[in-house]
């Protein structure tokens, strides 16, 4: 998933898709302790995709943070 497709969603619309993202990768660890996983690399570009979302998220948070302290 590209940064941009993240960065167009709204902070709700984010917090879900980190959700499905973890959920995801839990599925995925799952298959391939199970030795059912035919695409090992897809753990990885899961990780990434859940690291690209929390970055985000803190970016979003640390710039709310500092219009609060701004505004007062």
């Amino acid at each position: 998933m590209k940064v941009q497709e993240l960065r167009d969603l709204t902070t709700e619309e984010l917090k879900a898709k980190l959700k499905d993202l973890k959920q995801e990768h839990f599925n995925l660890r799952f298959s391939h302790a199970t030795g059912q996983l035919s695409n090992p690399m897809m753990l990885n570009t899961v990780k990434k995709d859940i690291a690209r979302a929390i970055t985000i998220l803190k970016e979003r948070e640390a710039k709310s943070e500092k219009t609060k302290v701004e505004a007062k």
